[in-house]
């Protein structure tokens, strides 16, 4: 997969062209990228920025005609379509679009008109990791590598599927690849959703290894890592995103300069290693993620999870517990726990921004005033709990009948996946679920929960977190969920209560001041929605202080700086010894889980 050292070497010219004004001269940046330490090449399934015919007669979605990642909301799930379920990434096509009726410009300079009378929009990032990177790309002469699945996306693309971004401020390559939807069936829906999500999240008896899946996912890998290639010049800090990239890795290393740092993130659990053993490919899997110079997780027990598992299942491959390393085929990989956080600053002024005030908000929810309102954020996804979250509200009620009339329930739910059967049915349930117990309960103008599906922009669910007396966060198992520090960051009033699973990521941070449930507990979680309820105000305030708090120190900024920290540390092959080393203990001196 090497190219010709010529065409590597013109990628830094070509971006730096794109940087160039109308006078060809280089526009100024901040300095460094938020201290990344060379040219960064971001490989990620979701795009900064989507091309969509806008015209009434185009079906909106994706060239692929299905779902697509972008189309979803936070892990990073993370963030991602997959990461924890945060708000959207991208807005809808009638809002915060960017319309080009005119030419639109090409990386090269030439530009993509107009056919007949169709128009070509561009949805850009809003939130999230998305919206994070873009500019610290702008100010690397980066690149950015993703699935286009826009459907415009080649229209307006060079013959190497490049196109200058952000639109009228050219300043970085994305590098759409294109994939079939044979491709996108096995690759994204097949073995990424069917075999690592439910896997990573320790739903064995979810996991569906159809035949070719893994096939395919070993073959789009191998195209991201020919693409990347390409790009990769010999200060290339080349940033992989996620479960969908496993094998990459060590295809990447294989054709890069050795110059060159190779990081990932992952952004969903790392299983047991009980679990990993059942992994169709794991052994392939631990081997591609080893090609990594730097691999991130959200927790210290996802850290181990993964120690645990190359120590079982990988033969040759020798564990440094103290050091939380890998050595592998001649090559260290350092492993680390570093919490990925959110805007909050943005959310905050999202929330003081809205001009939609509780009385508005309970008014368009058709929930009567004066009644306390709780509110859950979620995809429609079998790990976030949802079924779970209904029966402890439906518990609730049983014990509490004087909260009938007094308290509504808002689910905010974004159907996710929804050609993967298993989330088809999980929505069905959790619909026939609300409907079930609305019937039990409700009375004259009075329902206990309120289910919505409706689009939410950014300064609409700022509101939702703002005006909500109870956030509930109840995952059976979460990477990090970026919604609970959503909640507390737009939370500017500061009496507000969270109820938080203590299966997430964000629980290592946050649940000392939230109320902390076991999803799984109904009895449990039914008594803590009562505790949240009835909590004096100045206890709400206190423990809210307290969280906003952690939530603006370790906030996304904060997160890349610590990545970019540790890359650098990796880049000039200083491994073992990285920032937080001293702050956390808990990365120092470690012996095997038992």
């Amino acid at each position: 997969m090497r190219v010709p050292e010529e065409y590597v070497s013109s990628t830094t010219v070509y971006n730096r062209q794109l940087r160039s004004d109308g006078n060809g001269r280089t526009r100024e940046t901040e300095a460094d990228g938020s201290s990344c330490p060379g040219t960064l090449i971001v490989v990620s399934n979701r795009q900064p920025y989507r091309h969509s015919y806008d015209s009434d007669a185009e079906e909106a979605g994706s060239v692929t005609g299905g779902d697509v990642p972008n189309a979803e909301t936070d892990d990073s799930d993370a963030g991602t379509d997959d990461t924890d379920g945060s708000s959207a990434d991208f807005p809808s096509r009638t809002a915060n679009s960017r319309s080009n009726t005119g030419a639109v410009p090409r990386p090269n300079g030439a530009v993509e008109r107009e056919t007949g009378e169709r128009s070509i929009s561009v949805d850009e990032p809003t939130g999230g990791l998305t919206a994070g990177l873009d500019p610290v790309v702008q100010q690397t002469d980066g690149t950015w590598i993703a699935w286009g699945d826009g459907d415009a996306d080649f229209a307006v693309a060079d013959e190497q599927h490049c196109v200058a971004v952000p639109p009228g401020e050219e300043a970085y390559t994305l590098r759409r690849i294109q994939l079939s939807d044979e491709a996108v069936d096995s690759y994204y829906r097949g073995f990424s959703n069917r075999v690592l999500w439910p896997l990573c999240h320790e739903f064995l008896d979810l996991v569906e290894n159809r035949s070719n899946d893994f096939e395919w996912y070993r073959t789009v890998n191998e195209r991201f890592a020919e693409a990347t290639i390409e790009h990769a010049t010999e200060d290339a800090v080349i940033w992989l995103q996620d479960y969908h990239f496993a094998l990459a890795p060590r295809m990447i290393r294989a054709g890069v300069p050795p110059s060159a740092t190779v990081a990932q993130f992952w952004h969903v659990p790392w299983p047991s290693a009980e679990t990993f053993r059942y992994c169709p490919a794991g052994g392939r899997l631990l081997e591609g993620l080893l090609g990594n110079d730097l691999l991130g997780f959200h927790i210290d027990r996802y850290v181990d999870n993964f120690l645990e598992s190359v120590d079982r299942y990988l033969p040759g491959a020798t564990v440094d517990w103290r050091t939380r390393s890998v050595d592998h085929d001649g090559r260290t990989t350092q492993v680390v726990a570093t919490p990925m956080g959110v805007d909050a600053q943005s959310l905050a002024d999202d929330a003081l921004a809205s001009d939609i005030d509780r009385s508005t908000l309970l008014e368009s929810l058709d929930i009567p005033r004066g009644t306390a309102l709780g509110l859950g954020v979620d995809r429609l996804d079998y790990t976030k709990g949802i079924p779970e979250r209904l029966a402890a509200i439906e518990r609730f009620f049983e014990r509490n009948p004087s909260w009938r009339g007094e308290f509504t329930f808002v689910q905010k739910a974004t159907p996710s996946r929804t050609e993967i059967e298993t989330y088809e049915r999980h929505g069905e349930l959790v619909k026939s679920e609300v409907e079930r117990i609305n019937r039990r309960f409700e009375r004259d103008e009075w329902q206990p929960i309120v289910y919505t599906e409706e689009y939410l922009d950014t300064e609409t669910l700022a509101a939702y977190y703002r005006h909500a007396d109870v956030m509930v966060v109840s995952p059976l198992l979460d990477g990090m969920n970026l919604v609970a520090q959503e909640f507390v960051a737009a939370s500017v009033d500061a009496d507000s209560c969270l109820v938080l699973s203590d299966r997430t990521g964000a629980h290592d941070r946050l649940g000392s001041h939230a109320l902390s449930i076991d999803p799984t507990d109904t009895a449990q979680f039914a008594d803590q929605l009562e505790r949240a309820l009835t909590m004096p105000s100045h206890e709400r305030q206190r423990r809210m202080n307290t969280l906003r708090a952690r939530v603006f120190d370790d906030d996304i900024e904060s997160w890349m700086r610590t990545q970019f920290d540790w890359i650098r540390r990796v880049h000039g092959g200083t491994n073992g010894s990285g920032p937080g080393s001293d702050r956390d203990r808990n990365s120092r001196g470690r012996t095997p889980p038992v």
